[in-house]
C-alpha cells in the first residue's frame, strides 16, 4: 500500500483572515508591540514584529511574511523588512525552515508549508489581519519558495518580493499577485539571468510585473527592497 499523500504536497495554504473572523471562541490574547521570538512545542521557530497600535479596536493589519535563503540567509533584507514594518505598522513574520532550505527544494511541499500556513493561523488568532494587505518574500532559495508558493496562493497573497530567485515551480495558478523581482548584475550563486527570465515569463503570462536589476552580487540591494516595500503601500 502507498503511503498516504502529505496533505500540503499540492501546496494550497488555508488559513484566511475572514473565516477566523467568524469564530469568536477561536480568538487568543495578543502579544504586545515589539518583536518576539516564537517556539513551539515541536521545535519549529519564528519572529515576529508587532507594530504599535496593533491592538487598536477595528484596525487590521497589513502582514508581511519573509522567507530566508538557505542556511537561515535574510541576505540583508530582514532589517529593512522591520524597518518597514515598524514604519508602517503592518506585521512582519519570520519562520525557520526544517531543515537547510524550504521543503519544496528538498523533494517537494510538506512540513515547511503546513508551518507557514500553522503560523499564519496562530497570527490571525491574536490580530485582526487586513485580507487584502497580505504579501510574501524571500531571499535566494527564500525568494524561488515565496515565487512558486504567492502563485500557488495568489487570492491570499497580494503581492509577491522575490530577491535573487533561482526559479519557480507552483503546481498551479490562482489569482492575480503583483511581482517585484530584483538581482544582483554580478550574482554568482545564481546568475542574473534567472531572474530576468522569472520576471519575463511572468510579464509574458499577464501578471504585473516590476523587474530591477543592481550592481552587486548575491545579497538584498537596500534601495531596491525599500523600493519593493513601498510597492506594497500603493
Amino acid at each position: 500500500m502507498e503511503p498516504p499523500l502529505d496533505p500540503y504536497a499540492d501546496g494550497r495554504l488555508h488559513a484566511r483572515p475572514d473565516v477566523l473572523r467568524q469564530v469568536a471562541h477561536q480568538r487568543h490574547a495578543p502579544l504586545e508591540a515589539g518583536t518576539h521570538q516564537l517556539a513551539f512545542a515541536d521545535g519549529r521557530k519564528a519572529v515576529l514584529h508587532v507594530p504599535p497600535n496593533a491592538n487598536d479596536d477595528g484596525r487590521r493589519l497589513h502582514l508581511l511574511l519573509l522567507l530566508h535563503g538557505a542556511g537561515g540567509q535574510h541576505g540583508g533584507g530582514d532589517h529593512i523588512a522591520l524597518a518597514h514594518a515598524m514604519r508602517h505598522g503592518a506585521l512582519l513574520l519570520m519562520p525557520e525552515a526544517e531543515g537547510n532550505s524550504w521543503d519544496f527544494l528538498r523533494g517537494g511541499f510538506g512540513h515547511d508549508l503546513a508551518f507557514i500556513d500553522r503560523l499564519l493561523l496562530w497570527t490571525m488568532q491574536r490580530y485582526e489581519v487586513d485580507q487584502h494587505a497580505m504579501s510574501i518574500a524571500g531571499f535566494s532559495d527564500g525568494a524561488s519558495y515565496a515565487l512558486s508558493v504567492g502563485l500557488m496562493n495568489g487570492m491570499l497573497f497580494s503581492d509577491i518580493l522575490a530577491f535573487s530567485p533561482g526559479f519557480m515551480a507552483p503546481l498551479r495558478r490562482e489569482g492575480e499577485p503583483r511581482v517585484f523581482v530584483a538581482h544582483g548584475k554580478e550574482d554568482r550563486v545564481l546568475p542574473v539571468a534567472r531572474g530576468a527570465a522569472i520576471a519575463q515569463r511572468l510579464a509574458q503570462e499577464g501578471y504585473d510585473v516590476v523587474y530591477e536589476e543592481f550592481d552587486g552580487a548575491h545579497i538584498v540591494s537596500p534601495p531596491l527592497a525599500r523600493a519593493a516595500l513601498h510597492r506594497l503601500e500603493q
